[in-house]
């Protein structure tokens, strides 16, 4: 018989609790972060600030497991929003089962230039609770709290951190009383969170964005393209 604590748990339909404990923090910098918005299809521009489902990838590169989620609560900018722009080469095909067939993606022949705005010398604060799923054999979410502030302090990580993409590198630390920066800005609607179903297909949630010295705060859920909070 497998136990619960091996394999990938069903949340659908999971009611997320109220957390009471303090939440969880890390620190990241790094040279260079690109977290693009979804709706530029041509050329790719980023988010100024981190968004809530790059912030998950970053606390689940240090420390992850089935039996639970990230929530993120906040993120918090601590150092200047910089701009630089990136032209490069990509590959304009996607890897595709034809591809994975035949062994091989020959992308010589399908080469295309793309523009990038990206940011440079990026530093945020991500705060975040452990959420535990119900049918976990281990329910008490303090032994992951506790495992994930240890592998944070001996500069452990379950996969290498990027912020937004792969070849983007983090460096991410125990948080600090680094102050946020002084900067307030609405950014409209964000994404919030991908969910990519057993065809591969993404679904997207939003909500709107509002940092306040240097601090964004993140709901819960996001709302759907329908306009659904689920």
């Amino acid at each position: 018989m497998v136990s619960a604590s091996a394999v990938h748990h069903d949340w659908t339909g999971v009611k997320m609790p109220e957390f009471h404990e303090k939440p969880l923090a890390l620190q990241a910098r790094g040279d260079w972060a690109c977290f693009t918005q979804p709706g530029m299809s041509s050329e790719r521009v980023s988010y100024p600030i981190m968004t809530p489902s790059a912030a998950d990838g970053l606390l689940s590169s240090v420390f992850w497991k089935p039996q639970f989620r990230w929530v993120i609560e906040a993120i918090e900018v601590l150092a200047p929003v910089k701009w630089v722009t990136l032209r490069r080469n990509e590959c304009a095909k996607p890897i595709t089962r034809e591809a994975l067939d035949k062994g091989y993606l020959d992308v010589d022949k399908h080469v295309q230039q793309r523009m990038t705005l990206m940011l440079r010398d990026v530093h945020y604060r991500v705060l975040a609770h452990v959420w535990v799923h119900p049918d976990a054999d281990e329910q008490n979410p303090a032994k992951w709290r506790d495992q994930f502030r240890r592998r944070l302090e001996r500069g452990q990580t379950f996969r290498t951190p990027f912020f937004g993409m792969r070849e983007l590198h983090a460096d991410v630390d125990v948080a600090d009383d680094t102050p946020a920066i002084d900067w307030s800005v609405s950014l409209g609607s964000m994404i919030h969170s991908i969910k990519v179903d057993s065809r591969g297909r993404e679904s997207y949630r939003w909500f709107a964005a509002d940092v306040v010295h240097g601090r964004m705060e993140v709901p819960r859920m996001g709302a759907t393209s329908e306009g659904g909070v689920r």
